[in-house]
């Protein structure tokens, strides 16, 4: 079967309706640690009744160790914000390249609290911040420290204890760049020093409300229920600061879209399965029903379409006891039903689905998520310019079909704050600063390229190349390298307008968030968005004797239910 075409896959709509998959980061590292026997521990533990201190969590690998610093502090309710802006937070965090000496830990507990304010070296690989879900770490708490579990339907209509609201890697704020560490094996893949930094933050975040319960409640007080915990994930808040990222990464994101739907390709060419794995993604999908079931949001856009895929599912389940998956290419047809039947959340869901069983067969593809972009920024100025009005009318026809005459075509503009140096949008027509336009709009811009293309073309009898063509246009040498690019890469483009009125960032956000691993998405606006990570993931203490890879979709049985 060939990969689903770009015109189809890389669509804002269709994106932000993906789902986790088997190769999604987080999963694909915790089977990194698991098959190179990693080991973590807690090596420091001073926080007091209060909840301030210090706590450090070492894991050692074959050839590295890194650490985990968390620095907790009492922070007032009214202070507690997920917005950027905020300068104090519950905690925060720093990954360390090694074990920290105690001078490291003097000066990190002096600028780690302070975030981008603070001064940095190439020992430190991740920033982190995070504050207590409001609704659920104070019950939690209150529920241990008098004996009893906490109430589960409390439990489940959050899912964590305490949530992000930035985790900064590569260079940022002068901590290290990925490019010192990107040669070592377990970081080879994207974002994993970052992912690596939450999962150890989601097991702080429970050590800390036992821990607080145990000094409230002396002899009363009782730990979390093994089950209970693993329901627990780790919370995220993300604004318009990621949303950017997948423009501006086209051969990255090509190769994160191309791994996926080669992934997808694969299951679709088997010609048979046999019985144990039809039943095991019978018993899948069941687990997936429940996680859709728990999956609650306040946003009436995202609810309308939960309540579309539940019954998406209830259709999936009805087609599962057919006989079409004992029928030749049972996979295949199954993603042409859902394309026919399903929404567009129930499309992606089954690609999530039809993916899981078979990871001897994709696992694999995972390595080959991360690219070397700086081979694909140079320009050829040999190309004619024939050939580029070519390879546009047949790549960006939607591009060329918008009109760039109708305000609401244009109506946005991206820019980046000043204060916090981030990604922000502007209404172009009621707020100021549409002249420090970032470059996002390559829609609009190849347009116009290939306008002044055509009319260059004209002027010249014979067929110019591309250099003398910039020589005369040098501002469109960030378009001419984007066609360039995109001749190599053809998942690299996101076939949408990026200024129009219509379009929702959140479909950016929730696409990179499900190559991360996330899920419950839960949109606050059409600009940001909280998610949960690693919930029902195995802890540290319990890496040994878990499976790594068979925990995104809750248990059918538990003994608290």
């Amino acid at each position: 079967m060939a990969l689903r075409p770009p015109h189809d896959v890389m669509r804002l709509e269709r994106m932000g309706s993906f789902h986790q998959t088997r190769l999604s980061f987080m999963r694909a590292l915790l089977r990194f640690l698991k098959k190179g026997n990693w080991q973590v521990e807690r090596t420091c533990w001073d926080i007091d009744i209060q909840g301030v201190g210090i706590a450090i969590y070492r894991v050692s690998g074959p050839e590295h160790i890194y650490s985990l610093l968390c620095f907790a502090n009492d922070l007032p309710d009214e202070k507690r914000s997920d917005r950027v802006i905020a300068d104090e937070w519950d905690a925060s965090f720093v990954l360390f390249d090694g074990v920290p000496a105690k001078a490291d830990i003097t000066r990190l507990k002096r600028n780690v609290p302070k975030q981008e304010a603070g001064h940095y070296t190439q020992k430190e690989l991740v920033l982190s911040r995070a504050n207590r879900s409001v609704r659920l770490f104070e019950h939690v708490v209150d529920s241990l420290s008098s004996g009893r579990q906490p109430d589960l339907k409390k439990m489940d209509a959050v899912g964590y204890l305490m949530r992000t609201t930035a985790v900064y890697g590569n260079g940022k704020f002068g901590i290290s760049d990925r490019e010192r560490i990107d040669c070592r094996p377990e970081f080879r893949g994207p974002f994993r020093a970052e992912l690596l930094s939450v999962w150890l933050i989601r097991a702080f975040t429970v050590d800390i409300a036992e821990h607080l319960a145990n000094l409230r409640g002396g002899s009363r007080a009782v730990k979390l229920d093994t089950e209970i915990r693993r329901r627990l994930g780790i919370g995220n808040a993300t604004g318009l600061g990621m949303a950017p990222f997948l423009v501006l990464h086209p051969a990255l994101i090509h190769a994160w879209m191309q791994v996926r739907e080669t992934a997808l390709a694969r299951v679709r060419n088997i010609e048979r399965s046999s019985s144990e794995i039809i039943r095991g993604f019978s018993i899948l999908l069941s687990r997936a029903m429940l996680g859709v079931e728990s999956w609650t949001t306040a946003d009436p856009r995202q609810q309308k379409r939960i309540e579309k895929l539940k019954h998406d599912l209830i259709q999936l389940a009805a087609y599962v006891k057919t006989p079409g998956l004992n029928m030749p290419y049972p996979w295949d047809s199954l993603v042409d039903w859902s394309a026919q039947n399903l929404t567009l959340e129930g499309q992606e869901l089954v690609v999530s689905l039809v993916m899981e069983p078979h990871g001897e067969l994709i696992d694999e593809l995972a390595e080959g998520m991360s690219i070397d972009e700086s081979r694909y920024f140079k320009i050829d100025g040999a190309q004619k310019i024939s050939g580029a009005l070519e390879f546009i009318q047949e790549t960006y026809p939607w591009a060329l079909n918008i009109d760039y005459s109708d305000p609401m075509s244009i109506a946005r503009f991206w820019y980046v704050s000043e204060e916090k140096l981030e990604p922000r949008l502007g209404d172009r027509f009621d707020e100021p600063g549409a002249e420090k336009e970032h470059p996002l709009a390559y829609a609009r811009d190849i347009d116009r390229l290939y306008r002044d293309l055509m009319i260059f073309q004209k002027e010249h009898s014979d067929d110019p190349v591309m250099a003398e063509f910039l020589l005369a246009y040098p501002m469109h040498r960030h378009a001419v390298r984007r066609i360039q690019l995109v001749g190599h890469f053809p998942y690299a483009e996101i076939q949408d307008n990026l200024i129009s009125q219509s379009m929702l960032p959140i479909d950016l956000l929730r696409c990179k968030l499900s190559f991360f691993g996330a899920n419950k998405f839960d949109p606050k606006s059409d600009r940001w968005v909280r998610i949960n990570m690693y919930q029902h993931a195995p802890f540290p203490d319990e890496f040994s004797h878990m499976d790594e890879d068979d925990w995104i979709y809750p248990p059918l049985r538990s003994s608290w239910r």
